[in-house]
């Protein structure tokens, strides 16, 4: 029988939480995309029921459509049924459709929030949602092995993703309660694939909304296709110019979620996870647990303990926050980068979902985008959040790691005391902070903890650093202070 052989350079090809990517023409070429569909075909034909068939999608990026009829061609020779995206796709649209037909799984070729050059292969399981680590790690174990062919390719063919995925949407969330609110919307895309999707639901129903970023332009211009300063500092301009009630943001294949409020103010994934867990446990009373990721705002344990809700804390990455759903009734989770999904919905973070919630909570309560961030912070205390990249050479990293480590209780981290550390997923210090001594919310409520994290990438000379206290001036302070401890490992 003829086999499909791996190529020379196969060996860039590594699947990680959710896949592979890497940069077009250099790694993410043709013959590294056969390599990477080459180990998802041994894998649904040895774990998976192959009948069923591999659903694939693909965004607006430069080639992916045709790296995704690459992926159909490899998976179809080796006797797997192909169902593709007929045009772009938003990646929880392709997880509904994989979960709609039942198939054995999904490939999305998306790198999601990277910049331009960037593509990547995603993979769907069978439920829905991301593989969990052990599918991810038989995936990466069958790199680089010869696949048999079937004597006749398996069949290609093109279908609507879109339809019943926008149907579903439609029937989550109240249209008739939100056209009748007033507010309007401005709805960006940033040239991903979520484009005509929230604006067409919205505007269908009678919701008035401007669309920007919603044409297709591979390079990005300007921006990387991420929902957080600086990439959408145009979207707080235009809300403010178009008297917006608010702004909901999708990041480059739609799962993730960013938004500003009315008056051009960044309302960070901390802010829009918390407003939709206290909508769903005060309007909906819906059961289940909460999940939220080591670096996410310590307001959703407040919000947790007020209605006696179980909080599952957990390492950063989506795939926890899909493992505990597959394993647990839970009723939202997410991450600090904007991915938050309901499970009601899929076992998926998804940006669109998200988006239309938002106009919902602001329709229900009768308060703008910021007005639902004021009455958090006075009912559960002032949350403030920041990060910073630090793109570090990996000695540096490597050094302040290190000295991080070495830090206990009661030693000191910017000028303040260390009370606690946790070491989950990073390094995280709760200090003892003067300027949240006595500070308390116009409810009464007490300020926010104060933490620090430090967290190394695992691939790439990057530290992040993450923190939360009781106000924006405390929260910068700090973070110049962790990031001056970070330099002083240039001359230790």
């Amino acid at each position: 029988m003829a086999e499909q052989k791996a190529t020379e350079q196969a060996s860039v090809v590594k699947f990680g939480t959710d896949g592979w990517r890497g940069i077009i023409a250099d790694d993410f070429t043709y013959a590294n995309v056969r390599v990477a569909a080459a180990a998802i075909a041994h894998y649904v034909l040895e774990q998976e029921d192959a009948a069923a068939g591999v659903c694939i999608g693909w965004d607006t990026r430069f080639g992916s459509r045709s790296f995704a009829r690459v992926v159909a061609k490899v998976l179809a020779g080796a006797g797997i049924p192909v169902v593709m995206s007929d045009r772009e796709t938003p990646t929880p649209a392709l997880s509904f459709e994989v979960r709609r037909r039942k198939a054995a799984g999904g490939v999305m070729i998306t790198s999601s929030h990277n910049p331009a050059e960037w593509n990547g292969v995603k993979y769907k399981a069978s439920y829905g949602g991301s593989g969990k680590p052990s599918i991810m790690s038989a995936i990466e174990g069958y790199l680089n092995q010869p696949l048999v062919l079937a004597k006749e390719p398996a069949a290609i063919v093109e279908a609507d993703f879109g339809a019943a995925y926008v149907k579903a949407l439609k029937a989550f969330v109240d249209l008739d309660k939100i056209r009748a609110s007033g507010y309007k919307f401005l709805i960006d895309c940033m040239y991903g694939s979520g484009r005509g999707v929230v604006q067409g639901i919205l505007g269908g129903a009678g919701v008035t909304c401007v669309e920007m970023r919603g044409e297709i332009n591979p390079s990005f211009p300007g921006i990387n296709p991420e929902p957080i300063l600086p990439h959408i500092a145009e979207t707080q301009r235009v809300v403010v110019a178009e008297k917006c009630d608010a702004g909901l943001i999708t990041d480059g294949d739609a799962d993730r979620i960013g938004a500003v409020d009315e008056h051009g103010n960044v309302v960070d994934a901390h802010k829009i996870f918390a407003i939709l867990l206290n909508w769903l446990l005060e309007r909906k009373g819906w059961p289940g647990d909460v999940t939220r990721a080591f670096n996410t705002t310590k307001m959703l344990d407040r919000i947790c303990a007020k209605h006696g809700r179980r909080l599952h804390e957990h390492g950063i990455g989506f795939k926890y926050v899909c493992d505990l759903m597959l394993e647990h009734e839970i009723l939202i989770g997410g991450e600090e980068s904007g991915g938050i999904g309901i499970s009601r919905h899929l076992p998926e973070r998804d940006g669109l979902l998200n988006s239309l919630l938002l106009a919902n909570v602001m329709a229900d309560e009768g308060k703008t985008l910021g007005e639902l961030v004021a009455a958090l912070q006075a009912e559960f205390g002032e949350h403030q959040y920041g990060r910073v990249d630090m793109h570090i050479d990996e000695e540096l990293k490597q050094s302040a790691i290190a000295r991080a480590k070495a830090l206990t209780a009661g030693a000191t981290m910017g000028g303040m005391k260390v009370l606690r550390v946790e070491t989950m997923d990073g390094i995280k210090f709760f200090l003892e902070n003067p300027a949240c001594v006595g500070k308390v919310s116009a409810g009464g409520a007490p300020p926010a903890e104060t933490w620090l994290l430090l967290r190394a990438s695992g691939t790439e000379p990057l530290l992040r650093v993450y923190c939360e206290s009781c106000s924006v001036e405390s929260v910068a302070e700090i973070l110049k202070a962790a990031q001056e401890f970070v330099w002083q490992g240039r001359t230790a």
